[in-house]
């Protein structure tokens, strides 16, 4: 049975939201890291650009397999297996410590997504089974410098930026927080003290740092638009091969 849907430029653009030279980056990060091989036992009924565009839909939509299968000609279980063995090969490329560290700022924030694994999340304060997962984006150009792994949703946000490794990534570099980041080195907020006002430049410096920080939100907002992290039914790494996918699909959105 053939599908529907074929990696050509208005299929690409319509379920991905990517342009078809964006989406040849992607596949090309992809057969880079070895997405196309070994090529051992029965060949796969998908050339490799279908099954990359496979994964991103399933992203994108967060249609079910069984959903999945029939616009592509495969069976379920075919889609379980691509997107099990391209996931993680769609990650965002790892960021070193840039040469200009100190003229850079980067921003991050914490966001909720809600997930089926009980080992991955926790009742949270969004009244749902979520993990947390910590974002840090460029405030110049807001594109996704680095994502942590997902930690249980009833972590703060500052218990989770210790143990995320993410500080390491950004030694040398300015770092906006909010105020759940208190107390990690970030530059967070000026805070009210009992029976003392804020002062007008404390004022002025929390109106700035609101408006800077809020690339961040909204960065953020745009990755949800992936649906697959407003409800990630994906086990084990799942959800963290979504989010450094989904992250490094946004980056390509977002290029010339």
């Amino acid at each position: 049975m053939r599908g529907v849907l074929r990696a050509d430029p208005l299929r690409v653009e319509t379920f991905t939201r990517l342009r078809m030279t964006q989406f040849e980056r992607l596949l090309k990060a992809v057969r880079e890291r070895g997405g196309d091989g070994p090529r051992i036992g029965r060949p796969w009924c998908l050339p490799l650009a279908e099954r990359v565009l496979v994964v991103a839909v399933y992203y994108r939509t967060n249609l079910t397999m069984r959903q999945l299968a029939p616009l592509f000609g495969i069976s379920p279980a075919t889609v379980c297996r691509v997107i099990r063995r391209l996931g993680p090969l769609l990650a965002i490329a790892q960021t070193s410590r840039p040469a200009d560290a100190a003229d850079r700022l980067w921003i991050v924030d914490g966001t909720l997504v809600p997930v089926r694994d009980r080992k991955v999340g926790a009742s949270s304060r969004n009244y749902r089974f979520s993990a947390n997962v910590e974002v840090i984006i460029a405030a110049d150009t807001r594109l996704v410098v680095a994502t942590a792994r997902p930690a249980p949703g009833n972590e703060a946000d500052a218990h989770v930026w210790r143990n995320s490794g993410l500080p390491e990534q950004c030694r040398g570099v300015t770092v906006l927080g909010d105020g759940a980041y208190i107390n990690t080195g970030l530059v967070v907020p000026h805070r009210k003290r009992p029976g003392r006002a804020l002062l007008a430049g404390e004022e002025a410096d929390n109106a700035e740092h609101r408006r800077v920080r809020a690339r961040v939100e909204h960065a953020i907002g745009r990755l949800k638009n992936y649906k697959a992290l407003r409800d990630c039914r994906q086990h084990g790494d799942g959800l963290h091969h979504a989010v450094q996918a989904v992250a490094h699909m946004h980056n390509l959105a977002l290029s010339a």
